[in-house]
């Protein structure tokens, strides 16, 4: 049976495990087994692998051979395991785009309406006579929606003049995500109630989200975090029934 020497201590197999899943460590080896074995079948080419480790020793800022050393050294390291560290970003997206890179168009589609974002305006008081005032006054154009709302909102939006965001659309309270669906840049809205509230609200800009490089890079990482979430749980199963055979078979023994 295949065993771990820790100290003086010589650890089986299942022990191991177990010490694993006590320590809510197990979790970790396996997001670490499951992105290995997804990457076996890739490969970098040699300009690839060299701009990888350039980046890899800027980001470490390892500028000099003699800083290398002693990073390996700090963390235990061969300077092979660190260029395979290095090049691991790089072979994780080629995972992702044969996984999912046909896949982009239509899962940004059905995210964009949490993707786009908005610029908003808010005022927000517990007195519905204040709330009225306030909006005749920004709509007669006697006072600014930025100067009343330092003046009169009670949240923390006064700090800001009102302004909130970029946010994502999907981020303001669902009434006010509402509003500002319907709503076009500078609409201001009548004192509706919200909560405790009596809030008035401008929608300032609407960002529409865009499928350009950084946003598939965004989509692809959660496409690759989800099945890999998934991947986990599916072993951390497996794992622990082989933990309860394991147990019951020491109590039988």
């Amino acid at each position: 049976m295949p065993t771990l020497q820790m100290g003086n201590e010589m650890l089986q197999a299942e022990e191991l495990l177990s010490l694993l899943h006590r320590y809510q460590l197990l979790p970790q080896v396996l997001r670490a087994k499951v992105i290995d074995e997804a990457l076996a079948g890739f490969s970098c080419t040699t300009a690839e692998k060299k701009a990888a480790i350039a980046q890899f020793c800027q980001d470490y800022q390892l500028t000099s051979i003699e800083e290398q050393q002693a990073w390996l050294l700090s963390h235990h390291l061969s300077e092979t395991m660190m260029q395979e560290l290095a090049i691991r970003p790089v072979l994780i997206q080629k995972f992702q785009r044969a996984m999912w890179g046909n896949k982009l168009e239509a899962y940004f589609l059905q995210r964009k309406a949490d993707l786009d974002q908005i610029v908003y305006s808010l005022i927000r008081t517990p007195d519905e006579g204040l709330a009225q005032e306030l909006y005749f006054r920004i709509v007669e154009g006697e006072q600014s929606f930025a100067t009343l709302a330092q003046q009169y909102s009670q949240g923390a939006e006064a700090t800001t003049g009102g302004v909130l965001g970029p946010v994502p659309l999907s981020q303001p309270h669902p009434a006010i995500r509402k509003i500002l669906s319907v709503s076009q840049p500078n609409q201001i809205w009548e004192p509706r109630v919200i909560s405790q509230w009596y809030v008035i609200i401008r929608l300032e800009k609407l960002l529409p989200a865009q499928l350009d490089e950084a946003m598939q890079q965004y989509l692809l990482n959660e496409l690759f975090d989800t099945w890999i979430q998934q991947e986990i749980q599916t072993r951390l199963k497996s794992a622990s029934c082989c933990l309860e055979y394991t147990k019951s078979n020491y109590l039988v023994a």
